[in-house]
């Protein structure tokens, strides 16, 4: 199944872009990307799921292709949310299956229970349907307070954007994503960064060889020991917004007992699937206690009860992408199954 269409979709900030694949007459599935990532992330998923259904992946608002917010208008998680709202009043959905990589489960989760009736069934690749932090909660208030402050110092610093090497940036990149491995990286910043013409005064004085050359009809890699591949040296920059650094500046942290609230509201058929080697908390740092994890998964099983299917895969976060065909079985048959039962492992 190849990709069918890129689509730019109008909102009032500018647009939100997504990729396309299958019939648009088919049973819509969102598929919703993690923090910092991109539409990108479902290349390798996609393409091995059911060809009856019409995935359509989406930038969220300041990553990959997508327009970054106005200035002042801050990245709060209900705007992540009123985005996939958004999203389905474009494209005429009233109902359909949202399938979502961490910080995209999250908010296909938190979408789910606001709108319960739109929702068919839930995907979590090693998510959560809301953010449970309960080291937040004692906290709740301090937190909001970084996260305005952060804003408000990341416009007051009106820092350019940086062009940096191709090589550099993804260096960059995996050593702040470790689970998602070179070639994925390499395909995230394919739509997460832009290539741009960079600038150093050694380049200007390489440049001004070069041209002295080309005028006087010599060779600078004879003369001036230039090689011909040195005179134009390309850059990239992230397309990101700068605004979005944390995902716990944008989170809305809910507590236990907010958490089994808000899951009664749930109308979907959800499947979690937690890899092994996966993250089980919020905060890296707090990554060793599985506890919160088990929380959410033995709540969704006393609520739900038939309707929530829990499935452990071998891998990483990033399994999606690394090994998709560890999922991709169980997906299919989540997605085509009325009873939402998944396959077997």
């Amino acid at each position: 199944m190849g990709l069918i269409s890129k689509l730019k979709l109008a909102v009032p900030w500018g647009h939100i872009a997504a990729r396309a694949w299958g019939s648009h007459q088919a049973a819509p599935v969102l598929c919703l990307h993690g923090w910092l990532d991109n539409a990108n992330s479902f290349d390798r998923l996609i393409p091995l799921l059911p060809k009856d259904f019409y995935y359509v992946a989406m930038d969220f608002g300041g990553h990959g292709l997508s327009s970054h917010y106005s200035p002042g208008f801050p990245y709060y998680h209900q705007n992540f949310v009123s985005e996939v709202r958004r999203v389905a009043a474009a494209l005429k959905w009233n109902r359909f299956s949202i399938l979502g990589h961490s910080f995209g489960g999250t908010v296909g989760g938190t979408f789910s229970c606001i709108f319960p009736e739109m929702v068919d069934k839930l995907v979590l690749l090693d998510s959560s349907p809301l953010a449970l932090d309960t080291n937040e909660i004692d906290n709740l208030l301090t937190c909001k307070r970084r996260a305005i402050e952060h804003v408000l110092q990341v416009e007051a610093s009106r820092k350019p954007a940086q062009a940096v090497s191709p090589e550099e940036m993804l260096q960059g990149f995996l050593k702040n994503n470790s689970h998602v491995g070179e070639a994925c990286g390499k395909h995230l910043l394919q739509r997460g960064t832009t290539q741009v013409a960079t600038v150093s005064l050694q380049q200007v004085m390489t440049f001004l060889l070069a041209f002295w050359c080309f005028l006087v009809h010599k060779d600078p890699s004879e003369h001036f020991g230039v090689p011909r591949d040195e005179i134009v040296m390309p850059g990239v920059w992230l397309n990101r917004d700068r605004r979005i650094t944390w995902p716990e500046h944008c989170f809305d942290f809910v507590s236990r007992e907010l958490f089994v609230h808000y899951i009664k509201n749930l109308q979907a058929q959800v499947l979690l699937i937690k890899a092994t080697e996966g993250y089980y908390a919020i905060r890296r740092e707090n990554d060793g206690n599985r506890e919160p994890m088990m929380f959410v998964s033995s709540s969704l099983k006393s609520v739900l009860k038939e309707r929530f299917q829990y499935v452990e895969v071998p891998g990483n976060h990033y399994i999606h992408m690394n090994q998709p065909q560890q999922v991709a079985g169980v997906i299919s048959s989540f997605l085509q199954n009325k009873e939402g039962t998944p396959a077997p492992l």
